[in-house]
């Protein structure tokens, strides 16, 4: 019966699968409950990890159906770019509060990490690890491997942030009474990359558009920054 099991999450066809499957009964789960907390990609995550654990799958068996789910990436995030074709003049007309923007949050999240791990005496690795967590997966992955970080830690740290920042940013924005919707989209796109655009585009397509735009200007400075770290 073990035998039976290995080899069933041994193939790269099952990673795939549960991986679909818990994402359409996650997404089911977040429009019948309608809230934040109750975030795709984060619930997702759990249920995976509970299945996982309970018919004992180690990572390296779900990765061998995982990496084609992985791969899908850089494509996804390529097609942000629709939406901002769409608003493309909303865009040029915001292009210098949004540079700012993005460049700023950028400048605070570099910052804040480096201090953060700075005092509380973080290994240099981790700290490396950590630099690029609010740019999306494909850039930081990436980077984090030329910086001489730990892949695995940049892309948890990537997904934290992005899911906790798709769930609070919401709250803030109504809190706040933010009502200016490229203010909303920078702030998204900035600090939460992909995960977040996909959150703003459910709060408006101007809102996605511009955390599209966003988190690719994020993306750049943050590459170009660390870089000469």
């Amino acid at each position: 019966m073990t035998s039976t099991i290995n080899t069933i999450t041994s193939s790269p066809v099952f990673g795939i699968f549960i991986t679909i499957f818990f994402f359409i009964l996650a997404t089911t789960i977040g429009k019948k409950l309608r809230s934040p907390l109750a975030n795709p990609l984060l619930v997702t995550t759990l249920l995976i990890a509970g299945f996982m654990f309970i018919i004992s799958m180690n990572y390296s068996q779900y990765m061998r159906g995982g990496v084609f789910i992985d791969m899908m990436i850089g494509p996804a995030t390529a097609l942000l770019g629709l939406n901002v074709y769409r608003k493309r003049k909303i865009i040029g007309d915001n292009f210098l509060p949004i540079i700012i923007g993005s460049i700023g949050g950028s400048i605070c999240s570099i910052g804040s990490t480096y201090l953060l791990c700075t005092v509380l005496g973080i290994d240099n690795a981790i700290l490396l690890s950590l630099l690029p967590k609010s740019v999306t997966t494909a850039i930081a992955i990436d980077l984090s491997s030329m910086l001489g970080g730990l892949k695995s830690i940049t892309a948890l740290s990537v997904i934290i942030c992005g899911i906790f920042g798709a769930i609070i940013n919401p709250f803030l924005v109504k809190i706040l009474g933010i009502k200016n919707s490229v203010a909303i989209g920078v702030g998204m796109g900035t600090a939460s990359h992909a995960i977040g655009t996909a959150r703003a585009l459910e709060m408006g397509e101007i809102e996605g558009a511009i955390s599209s735009v966003s988190m690719c200007v994020a993306g750049i400075f943050t590459v170009f920054v660390l870089v000469l770290f």
